[in-house]
């Protein structure tokens, strides 16, 4: 146990910022496994599966793409930030930029888990229309940005193919010289990869802790209580900078309902903290450029806000 006393602080202090120190320790072992793992497993995706063929799956100009992204992102377990490394697989493999961001959006708020979990504790209407806004707002959010041309917005960097690994020129190559194979491939584009990306990482990660630690889950409850005309937009602000798993903060639906939060400023809750985050913009910022941030930033502020009004006015 680390002793804080010496630094003068309250006991209230030293137990948030025990807590924000716990979850940093937490989030770092848990992305950076969770980083390498999913970059580690796109990478021989992408060379078991030709990039024309992950182009014609999630092609932009056909509808067909954007299902299979959105039912790709609805059976991948991911949070907001874990969902990074498969974007950037996506993003090398040229598939269409408006399906790759359906799937974006999609994979952190849809996942068996979060049905699983959805249905004993609001019930299948509920789980439904959750389900069906966030594959509808998603697919026509991708739709939108590539019919605007978003795309442009994508760091050149990020449009590179991952570097393969050398083949002979000469016809006095050494047959003896075997090539990599494709595990040993893998791993040499994951390691560099990670290593760009872990600055961004480890600023993430050290924001999402601080706001887990001096954030109270009462705060949440006071601003955004019924008898607020504002709750459901105050809602999904508060929600949009947290590090919240959907999973991890649909067991504290019930203590929010019943400390008087409506129906409506608790689902703009999930959506805003499990679509967006501080951590994940700070991730996003290394793929895109602002514009393409602000972008996504609407559509999670948007989605959370519609749904919130729709769940007062059919379940309130």
């Amino acid at each position: 146990m680390i002793d804080l006393s010496s630094l003068g602080l309250t006991s209230d202090m030293q137990a948030m910022l025990m807590d924000s120190l716990h979850m940093f320790i937490n989030l770092f072992v848990e992305l950076t496994l969770l980083f390498l793992a999913i970059s580690y497993l796109v990478s021989v995706i992408n060379q078991k599966l030709p990039a024309d063929k992950i182009q014609a799956l999630l092609g932009g100009k056909k509808g067909r793409g954007y299902i299979t992204a959105a039912g790709l992102g609805a059976i991948t377990p991911f949070c907001s930030c874990s969902t990074i490394p498969m974007l950037i697989g996506l993003l090398k493999a040229r598939a269409g930029f408006g399906p790759t961001i359906t799937f974006l959006f999609t994979s952190p708020l849809l996942n068996p888990i979060v049905i699983a979990l959805f249905v004993p504790i609001l019930g299948f209407k509920i789980t439904l229309l959750y389900a069906s806004l966030a594959l509808v707002v998603s697919v026509l959010a991708g739709v939108l940005l590539q019919t605007l041309g978003f795309d442009r917005f994508i760091k050149q960097e990020m449009l590179l193919p991952s570097t393969k690994a050398s083949s002979c020129a000469g016809s006095d190559c050494s047959a003896s010289k075997k090539a990599p194979n494709i595990w040993q491939t893998a791993w040499k584009e994951t390691w560099p990869l990670f290593l760009s990306m872990l600055p961004y990482m480890v600023i993430a990660m050290m924001i999402g802790s601080l706001v887990h630690g001096f954030v109270p889950a009462e705060f949440f409850s006071q601003v955004a209580n019924a008898d607020n005309p504002a709750a459901v937009p105050t809602a999904a602000l508060i929600g949009i900078p947290l590090y919240i798993r959907v999973s991890t903060l649909l067991p504290l639906v019930g203590s929010f309902l019943a400390k008087g939060v409506s129906i409506g400023a608790v689902m703009a809750l999930v959506i805003g903290s499990g679509g967006a985050s501080l951590p994940e913009l700070i991730l996003l910022k290394r793929l895109f450029h602002w514009p393409m941030l602000v972008a996504f930033l609407v559509v999670i502020f948007s989605m959370a806000v519609f749904a919130g009004f729709t769940f007062n006015i059919l379940f309130a």
